[in-house]
């Protein structure tokens, strides 16, 4: 298949943005006029990728993409972002882009990780560190930071520190068809050693896991992992504090 699938993490409740999620889905918050979402599938649009593959949850019905496959994580309330992107194993058939659906970025930055040469390559900010200023209500200390030997990702994830890092990965990753085999194969190892409640590298318990630990566990496991460094170009949505102050750097 061509390099034409996204596969959009969207089932996620997006607590801490408060009433702007009471009857909404965290990915349908607007910023500078326009859903979330909508920003993704432009920028996805501008690159050639129009094959969308969404994972809901939360308020799952008001999630509608016209020619969008959906799957339904219907325990997004106990699971996370590893789990929720598993439910589009189906799509997982050849090379596929994933990101997060509380990110917004421009269309280079897809053109960015597009080419990549990595197994998986994910898409790094370099210039992580100024989008903290001034950022309370999300520390540092929840960023998933990466830590690399070149372009190449040696560790990435919340327990990389600042003072290893190098750059950001803003939830936003390539798969090529060996990182797609490579993930699938992990994913039915694991699924069958590990019980939803053990450990998994960063994570308390495998069900809770994010993308992150599985990408350690890939690197433990050889598999080479890229990074498309970029330099801003995009934004997370995580908070109430956040929504404002990205409706005025987006909205310029």
């Amino acid at each position: 298949m061509s390099l034409s699938r996204a596969i959009i993490i969207a089932a996620g409740m997006g607590r801490r943005l408060e009433h702007h999620t009471e009857e909404r889905p965290k990915c349908l918050v607007e910023v500078a006029g326009k859903p979330i979402l909508h920003h993704q599938l432009e920028a996805y649009r501008a690159n050639h990728v129009d094959d969308f593959h969404i994972v809901r949850g939360y308020l799952a019905e008001r999630i509608v993409v016209p020619g969008a496959t959906s799957y339904l994580n219907s325990d997004f309330r106990q699971n996370n972002i590893l789990f929720s992107l598993m439910h589009a194993e189906p799509a997982m058939t050849g090379p596929f882009l994933c990101s997060y659906s509380d990110i917004v970025f421009g269309e280079d930055v897809v053109a960015s990780v597009l080419a990549g040469h990595g197994d998986i390559t994910l898409v790094v900010d370099a210039d992580w560190a100024s989008a903290y200023e001034g950022r309370n209500d999300h520390p540092v200390a929840q960023a998933e930071l990466t830590e690399m030997d070149g372009s190449k990702v040696l560790r990435v994830g919340k327990q990389v520190g600042p003072e290893n890092a190098l750059g950001e990965f803003i939830g936003l990753a390539h798969f090529t068809q060996r990182g797609c085999d490579a993930l699938l194969e992990a994913w039915h190892d694991l699924s069958e050693r590990l019980s939803p409640d053990e450990p998994f590298h960063a994570a308390a318990t495998f069900r809770q896991a994010y993308l992150t630990d599985m990408l350690l566990e890939l690197i433990d496991r050889g598999v080479h992992i890229d990074a498309a460094v970029i330099h801003g170009g995009w934004r997370e949505i995580d908070t109430v504090e956040d929504l404002e102050r990205v409706n005025q750097a987006w909205s310029r």
